[in-house]
This record gives C-alpha cells, sequence and structure tokens, in this order.
C-alpha cells in the first residue's frame, strides 16, 4: 500500500509538471524553459540531502549519471512535444510508452505478472493506437512529428526510471542528485552551443522553475516507490501522470477529447488498473 501511494503521488508529481513545462515551452524555445526547470529540481534534492541522506559509491555514480543523461533527453523531448501539442493525446502516448520497457524490466529481474497483468499489457499498447489516431471535429490531430516525439520521449523518461531503480537501495537520494546534476549539465551545454537558435524570448521563469520542482518531487517519490514495491507495478501506476496533463489542458486551454481518444484513454486507465492488480 505504501508503495501505491507514492506511485500514485509520483503520478501527480509528473503530470503537474508536464503541464507547466509543455505550456512554459510555447512560450519560448524548449531549452530556455529546461535550462531553468533542471536546475531548480537539482535544488530541491540538494535541500533534501540533509533529510533522507545520500551516499555516493561508483555504483551509484554510474547509474545516477545515465539516468541524468536520459532525462535530459527526456526534459527536452517532453516538453518540445507538449509545446506543439495538443497535450491530450501525446501525453498519454507517452506515458504508455515510458511504461513498457520498466515493466519488461521487472519482468527480466524476476518480477512476475499474473492473468490480470498479461491481459493488461496487450490492452495498452492498443490504448496507444487509440489515443494516437483518435482526432474528429474540435479535436485537433498531432503531426507524426508530434507523434515520433512522444515516442521518444517515453523512451527517455522509461530509461531514466530503470536507471534509477538499478542504483543501490541504501544510496539515499545519490541519483537523483547525480543525475540531475548530469542532466542540468548536458542542457546548459546544449544551450551555450545552440544559443544564437533559441531566440529572444524570455521564458515563463515561474512556471519553468515550478515543472522542475514537480518533477525532482515526482523522481524521489518514484524512486522511494520502486525500492518498497515491484518496479513492473510502479511504473504502470506512475504511467497514471497524463490524467493530470489531460484534465489542466481541458480545463486551462480548452482542450477537447474527441469520442475515440476518451475509448483510449479509458482503455489505458484500464490496462494501467489491471497491472497495477498483478
Amino acid at each position: 500500500m505504501i508503495a501505491l501511494l507514492l506511485a500514485l503521488g509520483s503520478s501527480l508529481a509528473y503530470g503537474c509538471a508536464d503541464f507547466l513545462g509543455g505550456l512554459g515551452s510555447r512560450k519560448a524555445h524548449v531549452l530556455r524553459t529546461v535550462m531553468i526547470a533542471a536546475p531548480a529540481s537539482l535544488t530541491v534534492e540538494l535541500v533534501l540531502w540533509p533529510f533522507l541522506g545520500a551516499s555516493f559509491a561508483p555504483a551509484t555514480l554510474a547509474w545516477g549519471a545515465a539516468s541524468g543523461v536520459a532525462s535530459a533527453a527526456a526534459f527536452a523531448l517532453l516538453y518540445r512535444t507538449l509545446a506543439i501539442g495538443p497535450m491530450n493525446v501525446l501525453s498519454p502516448v507517452t506515458a504508455l510508452v515510458s511504461a513498457m520497457l520498466p515493466v519488461g524490466v521487472g519482468l527480466l529481474q524476476g518480477e512476475r505478472l499474473g492473468l490480470a497483468g498479461l491481459i493488461g499489457l496487450p490492452l495498452a499498447l492498443v490504448a496507444v493506437v487509440l489515443v494516437s489516431a483518435g482526432h474528429g471535429a474540435g479535436s485537433a490531430r498531432p503531426s507524426r512529428t508530434a507523434l515520433l516525439m512522444a515516442f521518444g520521449a517515453g523512451g527517455a523518461i522509461a530509461l531514466q526510471l530503470v536507471f534509477l531503480h538499478q542504483a543501490p537501495t541504501d544510496s539515499g537520494v545519490g541519483p537523483l542528485i547525480v543525475g540531475r546534476a548530469v542532466s542540468s549539465a548536458v542542457i546548459l551545454a546544449a544551450a551555450g552551443l545552440m544559443y544564437r537558435r533559441l531566440g529572444s524570448e524570455k521564458p515563463a521563469y515561474a512556471m519553468s522553475a515550478t515543472a522542475g520542482v514537480l518533477d525532482s518531487v515526482a523522481n524521489l517519490l518514484f524512486l522511494l516507490a520502486a525500492r518498497s514495491g515491484d518496479l513492473a507495478v510502479v511504473a504502470v501506476i506512475t504511467a497514471l501522470y497524463p490524467a493530470g496533463t489531460v484534465l489542466l489542458a481541458r480545463s486551462v486551454l480548452s482542450e477537447r477529447i474527441h469520442r475515440g481518444q476518451l475509448v483510449g484513454l479509458g482503455a489505458a486507465a484500464v490496462a494501467v488498473s489491471l497491472l497495477a492488480l498483478t
């Protein structure tokens, strides 16, 4: 039950962070948004260090750094994906893709799915197709580029979560600190190389920083949940985060959801619920 609650908290934090990051990236180049979000996230983890402890053994450094590289890619791809929208389609696609790899890793490491899980996995793939293809009057159809970026973002998020899970269980917030330090360095280096292409638009500072803080909280809750439960189950519960993004997009941006997309979202919810029962 503790792992379930932590995973649900992680899901909520991820959903809010994605909405704010995607919205902020509509006002300026995505790297300008991430340049603020990543250091803000690192600041939160440094503040938590004295309270939750951290160790920096070689394995922690290696897995933390790997998660940082994946995190940098996830930040940029996800925020750019949500910036070109529509959020109510692309966010669920990204979430389902991000759930598949951790489930596979969990199974390879000895975790076992029951009948509910064996039904939930293919249902999740069907949901991806429905949500991706659903369109009609009053709803926006995502471009091929947006869908490819959504799949890329999902893959990067999945790798980040898997790498964090592989870090030693007694490392505290060490993997998070190392990961965010590496991702911040990668992002700042990329921004420096692309400085002339970033444009003159100022980013939404408060929105971007808040997205980074929420992303850090989400990572911490996921790490704690994965340490106290099965990776396969925790990953798919965390993948519920599009619910928050979609609801915020609908209420703030007035994005409409087509009936076919609703079926896809419903199938995704059922698939995640079935996987959570295993």
